[in-house]
């Protein structure tokens, strides 16, 4: 038994579903599924059945998963505690970070952090901000890199770090693009394409429009910044996204209204910080 298998256990038990949980985890599905085969056998019970083209999982499932999480939580604790008495950067080291922050931001001090601390062995997830939150506060994460949220939880704790404006863009031959002194009132009159409602990205946007008592029109919604800077490119609507995004396919509009995001990371206080994860966010500060 390793503790990869109970890593793909509970992340199948989270997504409800042996594919999305191998991009969790970065491996392939038959990988998960040979894990998954593992606990069953070692168990000596089935764990999930299948269900039409999907999973389910089987009571034996559930009554497993709060036991293994919080074995996995009391672990977690024993190398952080064991790395934070011997003062030493070591060990293992689980952190999420946006794909936004961590394709933009974060490879410098990743490398020189791995370069430096060749005894931690970092696990770097690549989840959606609003995600990340949820498994920091859980205790499935040490900490995340993240777009940090309008309004923040109580329990944990946020630091910005990177200031990242956010503008409105479209494609050179878009109507808009021709346009100079634009108001949000006459954006409404186009298709836009936005980020999911419940992303920041979308919130912070959204706010904007509500002060005036206006609504965009969404043409489509979707998570990933690259995919919706590919689809505003080709014509399809304009958007907002990060100004650091810009390229030779989109432009800038011309709308006076200043919004920008905060970049940062979260943790809960309520843990014992390892060395190693000390070590990091003194590099990233």
């Amino acid at each position: 038994m390793n503790l990869a298998a109970f890593e793909a256990f509970m992340r199948v038990m989270e997504t409800g579903s042996i594919s999305m949980a191998a991009e969790l985890l970065f491996i392939t599905q038959p990988a998960v599924t040979k894990r998954i085969d593992t606990l069953e056998e070692y168990f000596g019970v089935k764990l999930f059945e299948s269900a039409g083209r999907g999973i389910q999982a089987t009571p034996a499932a559930h009554t497993l998963l709060p036991r293994i999480t919080q074995w996995m939580h009391e672990l977690n604790d024993i190398h952080y505690t064991l790395s934070h008495e011997q003062d030493q950067v070591r060990g293992r080291l689980k952190i999420g970070t946006s794909h936004h922050i961590g394709l933009h931001h974060l490879p410098p001090y990743l490398k020189d952090y791995v370069q430096k601390f060749t005894d931690v062995n970092l696990n770097v997830l690549f989840v959606d901000s609003e995600q990340a939150h949820e498994q920091v506060l859980s205790g499935d994460l040490e900490l995340a890199f993240l777009t940090l949220p309008p309004n923040g939880d109580a329990r944990l704790k946020y630091q910005s770090i990177w200031n990242d404006p956010l503008v409105f863009v479209a494609a050179p031959f878009h109507p808009l693009a021709a346009k100079n002194n634009l108001s949000l009132k006459d954006l409404i009159d186009y298709p836009s394409i936005l980020p999911a409602l419940q992303t920041y990205t979308s919130q912070i946007t959204l706010a904007e429009f509500e002060k005036q008592g206006l609504k965009p029109r969404m043409n489509m919604l979707n998570n990933s910044l690259e995919a919706i800077r590919m689809l505003a490119s080709i014509g399809t609507g304009w958007s907002v996204l990060p100004k650091t995004m810009l390229n030779a396919d989109l432009i800038q509009l011309d709308v006076d209204v200043q919004m920008q995001r905060q970049l940062g990371i979260v943790w809960h206080p309520n843990r014992t910080q390892s060395k190693a994860l000390e070590a990091l966010i003194e590099m990233v500060q």
